[in-house]
């Protein structure tokens, strides 16, 4: 079993900054990709990054040049810096690993984050 729990959301400015983490605990060792996804009420939840144990990252459109995700495998943490919030950045943020092994999807809890215009 694996078990994420995300921490850092909070109420922000737009143009602000805000990081957010991802704790990793349980069977860490079948984790590779650790993804950060979002989710605004009555729409589809949105992929906003990726990075794999080896450091690769992959970015949606929506955060290229303003978001950096970051892994520390040492202490099975993933993070996500977001700079030069915006409005449309509002959304609860959830980060969520797929098990091979298993074929099942481990999603955290949720941060709310709030970017106030």
């Amino acid at each position: 079993q694996v078990q994420l729990v995300e921490s850092g959301g909070g109420l922000v400015q737009a143009g602000g900054s805000l990081k957010l983490s991802c704790a990793a605990s349980g069977s860490i060792f079948v984790i590779n990709t650790i993804a950060w996804y979002r989710q605004v009420p009555g729409k589809q939840r949105e992929l906003v990054a990726t990075i794999t144990r080896g450091g690769s990252t992959f970015y949606a459109d929506s955060a290229k040049g303003r978001f950096t995700i970051s892994r520390d495998n040492a202490k099975n943490t993933v993070s996500l810096q977001m700079n030069s919030l915006k409005p449309e950045d509002t959304a609860v943020y959830y980060c969520a690993t797929y098990i091979t092994a298993t074929a099942s999807t481990h999603w955290g809890q949720g941060t709310q984050v709030t970017v106030s215009s």
